[in-house]
Order: C-alpha cells, then structure tokens, then sequence
C-alpha cells in the first residue's frame, strides 16, 4: 500500500504520567515510552487528548514532547498534538510542532465554536499551507460538537498532499466507507476508538490511533495481522477477546481508566489534572476485574 506517510498500523495516543503534586514525572514518562515501544507502538502521539493536552500549557507540550524524542531515539515515529479551535494558535502550534523535530501533527476539528464545512475547509487549508509536515486530520463529533464529513475530508486530501490521514471517532461505518470511497488511495484512514478497529479496518481503514494499545499493543497487532493475511474468523475471535477491555477502559472519562491500569502494572503513578478526578475504589475493583484477565 503505497501512503503519503506511513505512521504505522498502530499509534498510541500516550498519557502523560503525573506525580502527587499533578506536575508531569518524567522519570515514570522514561518507563512508558520504553515500554510501548517494546510492545508494538509504531509511533507515539505526545500532547493529544489521551495525554491531557487541556490542562498542559504549550510549553509543557513541547518539554514533554523534546523529552519523548530523546528517550526515542528514532526507534518510532511521533506525532504532536497540534490542533486547536483558533486558526492563528494551530498554525503557531504546528510550527513549534515543526521546530521540536515531530515526525507529523494531529490537528483536531475545531471544538466548541461549531464551523461549517467551509470553515473546516479554510481552518485545515491554512495549517497545510504553514507546514511541510505531514497532517492527521481528527475527527471527533463527540468532543467537538460538529462531524467533518466525508466530502470535506476529500477536498481536504485533494487539495493538499501534506494532509496525509484522518483519525475517525465514530461508530457510522457507512461515514467510514463514504470517507474510503471518495479519498485517493494513498490517503490513510485510523480507526480513533479501539473497540472499532476491526470493523473499521474492514472497509478500508490502516489502523487505530490507539489508547488500549497501552496495555495490549502486541495481542492488536496480533488482530491486524491476521485481518490483513486473510485470516478473519482468527481476527474476529481475536477482536472479541480484547472487546472487553476496549470497552472498560473508557467507563471514565479518558485518560483515567487507562491511567489506573498502567499505576496497577507499575509504569507510572496514577494521578490525573483537575478537572479530571481519579477512579474511586468501587470503579477500580470493576476496573480490576477486566484487566487481570491481561496481564
């Protein structure tokens, strides 16, 4: 498969480890990015939902993200979180993306003040003009309020070859298949929710920008790659097996759950930034009774 830019199969939408005084703990951010690494993360998303972003100023953003590249080293590739629901801020954030030495940029539909599709047209076409980076598009009508819709991520596509895939968080398969139908070849759909994958991958997406993949990196790829060698009752029961934790990892508000579950396995502590409150003991018993079924 030829792609503008090839991220990989799977993308981890990284938390961002904290310590008791909600400050970032970088000594627990080292221990993570080592082992995603090692569990199958082609590339590492920095400063994206999944990482807190709302409560990070810009400048722990790019601190977070310099340190990520050190402990890296070039084993993956990295992607910054870049979006924002102001046009002039998510070219400054592009750029200093692009100064920081990231591999591409998420850049999020605009959230809150709701644009129309030809705002969407004008808010991504400036972004592609401002960079030679390679861009994600993110499309999540759950966060932000308003659906990209599939003619508009094909103009987008058309128009400029630096915008290189779209994450999609949506369960609508016909929007996915419509969004396939109408995009070039070379462009890239991932899946944005782990529990959708499979469906997803089976009507022309590449992979999952994944927060599961925290915990079970290598059993996904596992799924991928008997989907893609044919072998889809084996994909299948594979998908149906991790279901449940794909689904228990969001009965909180993202990154919380997935934040309880890598405290339990001893990667980093389990502290999240207000106005995000940690699982209290009732949620981390039904938490629990998923997860050791995976570790």
């Amino acid at each position: 498969m030829t792609m503008r830019f090839d991220a990989g199969e799977i993308i981890t939408a990284m938390v961002t480890p904290m310590d008791e005084n909600r400050k970032v703990d970088y000594k627990s951010l080292e221990k993570l990015v080592e082992h995603l690494i090692n569990t199958g993360s082609n590339a590492l998303l920095v400063a994206g939902t999944t990482g807190e972003s709302p409560t990070l100023t810009h400048d722990e953003e790019v601190e977070i993200f310099n340190f990520v590249k050190k402990v890296a080293n070039g084993r993956c590739k990295l992607i910054m979180g870049a979006g924002s629901n102001c046009t002039e801020t998510a070219v400054m954030a592009t750029n200093n993306a692009k100064e920081a030495g990231a591999d591409a940029i998420l850049s999020v539909v605009p959230y809150y003040n709701k644009p129309s599709q030809k705002g969407l047209l004008k808010h991504f076409g400036e972004i592609a003009k401002s960079t030679d980076l390679p861009i994600l598009l993110y499309n999540i009508p759950g966060r932000t309020g308003i659906t990209m819709d599939p003619e508009t991520i094909a103009d987008l596509a058309n128009s400029y070859k630096n915008i290189f895939a779209v994450k999609q968080s949506l369960a609508n398969m016909d929007t996915i298949t419509e969004t396939r139908r109408l995009c070039p070849d070379d462009f890239v759909i991932y899946s944005g929710d782990d529990s959708l994958t499979l469906p997803m991958v089976s009507v022309g997406a590449y992979g999952v920008i994944s927060v599961a993949s925290h915990i079970i990196g290598n059993q996904m790829h596992e799924m991928l790659n008997l989907y893609k060698a044919g072998k889809v009752k084996d994909a299948t029961d594979m998908h149906l097996k991790l279901y449940p934790l794909f689904k228990k990892i969001f009965m909180a508000p993202n990154p919380v759950p997935v934040k309880e579950c890598l405290s339990k396995m001893g990667i980093i502590k389990n502290y999240v930034r207000s106005p995000l409150v940690e699982l209290d003991e009732a949620e981390r018993k039904d938490l629990y009774s998923v997860l050791e079924q995976y570790i």
